[in-house]
């Protein structure tokens, strides 16, 4: 038996005990229990601090666990009336539903072609693990960062993202999507419109509709946003804020070559308006094109990186890169909203990529991407249909996306992929307005293995079979 699941099991069986007892009753002794269920001191003190988070108990030093008096449950708490609360709170909706869906575990037995982390045996659980154990030894540890960001921290972002970008333009923050709802409320007003491309990052758009702004789409191509559109958008809008991602486009992955880039740069100058670039795929490419913002010489971008993708979901530190008024309004937005960012995570993260480890985990990585969007690229092509088409093969991420044939009911395969054991993105989620037809977002990053991502678009494939037979 697993150590979690003798846990589980012990934890199981004091509940019982618990229930059996009553109120007031104390437990056997952890003593007693490791003797009569032959299990370690470790399992019986996280089953007693399971069933005490639980409520069921309470922990007296030197005297043991004894049992509390019963919760009221959920139950009870549903006969309540709160209705009134509509009322109050008005129809300023947060739609969380896309980005939950994102990150949403897939159950047992069921092979994730959607999500947007490393999965178990790629991340650099060890390295994370020998980091953190000599960050928390290093003095004042657990003291009071500087309030944006440890200085050393900083400077390494401001270096990473190049130019003429220095430490003072770094603000460091809790991961990438807080980071942009830091940029969305900074810079533009509620009510007010923010470009997007489109597709783009369900996350993004939900951030910015929680923000109280108004996506307006802007197309892109197999090369990125297009300028021309851009330009019209921002005459037609009056926007002042352009949300990008230029590096391995989510979910297109599409890189925007360096002239467009210039174009981009050029049409935000001439409109007065911010570009948000969220370079969130950074360390996912091999050979990533210089920053929007080591070509900016006008503080006209807001350069987003984050190092959650590349190594944990739970390495929440990223960098929010600004100048002039726009980082001042940044900084003052983040403290009065969260204060700062943990500063043993601030020091794990620093650790992590001073060391030889960084440079070895960026080329197995890599590696392994490279593998993985190649194999994925061609199960596609031999399971799929023909009219299914590969919008590119990008030159890195996780992502492929997919254009599906023309009338075919995008919900509907995605429920027979899901009934087949397989977790695919639609594409409608990507689109702040209407969509130009069905797609489908794929990764090849969230499967355990090479074999398990063969599987799952196998059963994708019987997803399109299903769909494809006439109704009885």
């Amino acid at each position: 038996m697993s150590n979690d699941s003798s846990i589980a099991h012990i934890a199981a069986i004091l509940r019982e005990e618990a229930a059996r007892l009553g109120p007031g009753a104390r437990l056997p002794s952890s003593r007693e229990i490791m003797r009569t269920h032959n299990v370690s001191p470790v399992t019986v003190s996280r089953a007693i601090g399971q069933l005490a988070a639980e409520g069921r108990v309470v922990t007296r030093p030197g005297s043991g666990a004894f049992v509390t008096h019963p919760q009221r449950t959920d139950a009870g708490r549903e006969s309540a009336d709160l209705s009134w609360q509509t009322v109050a709170l008005g129809d300023r909706v947060v739609d969380a539903g896309p980005v939950a869906a994102l990150l949403a575990e897939a159950p047992e037995g069921v092979v994730p072609l959607t999500g947007g982390y490393l999965p178990p045996g790629l991340r650099p659980d060890r390295q994370l693990a020998a980091a953190a154990t000599r960050a928390v030894r290093r003095p004042d540890a657990w003291a009071k960062p500087p309030l944006a960001g440890l200085a050393e921290l900083r400077r390494w972002f401001a270096d990473q993202t190049g130019g003429d970008v220095t430490a003072a333009d770094a603000l460091v923050v809790s991961g990438g999507q807080a980071a942009l709802t830091h940029a969305f409320r900074a810079l533009a007003a509620p009510g007010t419109p923010v470009l997007v491309e489109t597709p783009t990052y369900p996350g993004a758009l939900a951030a910015a509709k929680a923000a109280g702004l108004r996506a307006t789409a802007v197309p892109v191509d197999g090369s990125g946003v297009r300028p021309e559109l851009l330009a019209e958008a921002f005459a037609v809008t009056g926007a002042r804020v352009f949300f990008c991602q230029p590096t391995l486009h989510n979910p297109t992955g599409a890189t925007l070559p360096p002239e467009r880039r210039r174009q981009v740069l050029e049409v935000a100058r001439a409109a007065g308006a911010f570009v948000i670039e969220d370079d969130y795929a950074h360390y996912l490419a091999e050979q990533p094109p210089p920053t929007l913002a080591a070509m900016d010489e006008h503080g006209t971008v807001v350069h987003v990186r984050s190092l959650t993708k590349i190594l944990s979901p739970s390495m929440r530190v990223a960098a929010v890169i600004a100048r002039g008024p726009a980082a001042h309004r940044l900084r003052a937005g983040q403290l009065v909203e969260s204060f700062f960012v943990a500063r043993p995570l601030q020091e794990a993260a620093l650790e992590l990529v001073g060391s030889p480890a960084w440079r070895r985990h960026l080329a197995a990585v890599h590696a392994e991407l490279r593998v993985r969007r190649d194999a994925l690229a061609a199960a596609l092509a031999a399971r799929l249909p023909e009219e299914v088409e590969l919008h590119l093969l990008p030159a890195g991420g996780m992502h492929l996306w997919l254009r599906l044939p023309v009338g075919l009911d995008e919900d509907a395969l995605v429920e027979a992929a899901r009934r087949h054991g397989v977790l695919v993105s639609p594409g409608r989620m990507y689109y702040p307005s209407e969509p130009p037809g069905p797609r489908l977002r794929v990764t090849h990053a969230a499967a355990a293995h090479l074999a398990e991502l063969d599987e799952g678009v196998r059963r994708l494939g019987r997803a399109f079979q299903d769909l494809a037979r006439p109704a009885p």
